[in-house]
């Protein structure tokens, strides 16, 4: 088995570079089979790998000086910083250098150059952000999180196609079911984009598509796949995200409200505990944006070493289940 080479960029997001450079290690740690390309300021990427023991040739530290900023005009900083730490991860990906990237960085930044610096699979119209998010009967894939704000029809139906071939591929769901985002079950419901997507979804092949999927049905679980354009996607999202941490602090405050609770709480705390790893994101990487030559995936602007070290193991999975060559078959963009 060859060698997975991932490249890391070191000094983005909130944590960078304490909690990037702790999950490369722990990535490295665990898989003898990966090497980590950490690119960014080389003296402080250093000293925060001096703490740890590693096998050193599995990381190698690639200088550059440049750092992209959260507020910074996504297309001005991936065009005039090419010495960024970002940037560099992306022509890494582009040159054959690295398998795929992973960045806690500017989201805006990160779809500018996946798109422009990598490059699209030939015959893919979007790349979405993907990201599996947990429900009822363990987990599903909700697509697009917030790449494309103003997907057409044709591009939702690739965006199905493409998570498909994920959730069957990387997360071993057999014939995947597909849900379009809707405000009713009923066909006639919907905007002009959902109106116009539905019977075209239908239509296409390679897919299993069940319907309509309303924002209530989703943590259920009643559908494996879950599509819709960006601005929705990333609403559904969000909102997820903030409910569970919001339940959680619920949770918290019921249980030490008196002495009865208190015990009640110390009882229950270890299945509630486990209970609640379901909503921590740091268990399903990041978000991988589909239908690139290379992997990128996007972790969370906070996330902390697991949450690194998971996506780099997202590209060790894209990489040996061939999912590319798997995404042009889904697409019917060339015979095999």
């Amino acid at each position: 088995m060859s060698q997975t080479i991932v490249a890391v960029d070191a000094m983005g997001g909130d944590n960078a570079p304490l909690e990037i450079v702790k999950g490369a290690v722990e990535a490295v740690q665990e898989n003898a089979n990966i090497k980590v390309l950490l690119y960014g300021i080389e003296d402080q990427v250093k000293k925060e790998l001096a703490k740890y023991k590693y096998n050193e040739a599995q990381i190698q530290v690639v200088h550059k000086p440049e750092v992209i900023a959260t507020e910074e005009p996504p297309v001005q900083a991936v065009r005039t910083k090419k010495e960024s730490s970002m940037v560099g991860c992306m022509y890494a990906v582009k040159n054959g250098e690295a398998d795929g990237l992973v960045t806690a960085g500017s989201s805006g930044a990160c779809l500018v150059g996946g798109q422009i610096i990598v490059g699209r699979i030939k015959g893919v119209e979007r790349s979405p952000f993907a990201s599996l998010i947990p429900t009822e009967k363990g987990f599903s894939l909700l697509l697009d999180c917030g790449a494309n704000v103003d997907a057409r029809p044709n591009h939702i139906v690739q965006f199905a196609q493409m998570g498909s071939v994920y959730m069957e591929n990387i997360m071993g769901v057999k014939n995947p079911s597909v849900g379009l985002v809707n405000i009713g079950a009923e066909e006639e419901k919907g905007n002009a984009l959902v109106k116009e997507t539905m019977p075209v979804l239908k239509e296409a092949p390679n897919i299993n598509f069940v319907g309509s999927c309303e924002a209530r049905d989703i943590p259920a679980g009643y559908c494996d796949v879950v599509v819709a354009e960006a601005f929705v996607g990333n609403v559904i999202l969000k909102m997820y995200e903030g409910v569970g941490l919001t339940v959680r602090k619920i949770i918290k405050k019921g249980l030490m409200s008196n002495l009865r609770s208190k015990i009640g709480g110390f009882l229950i705390k270890p299945a509630l505990k486990e209970s609640m790893k379901a909503f921590d994101a740091a268990k399903y990487g990041g978000a991988p944006m589909l239908g690139l030559k290379g992997l990128v995936v996007k972790t969370h602007g906070n996330a902390k070493a697991e949450e690194v070290k998971n996506s780099i193991f997202q590209v060790v999975s894209f990489k040996e289940m061939e999912i590319n060559d798997k995404i042009r078959r889904g697409l019917c963009l060339e015979e095999k």
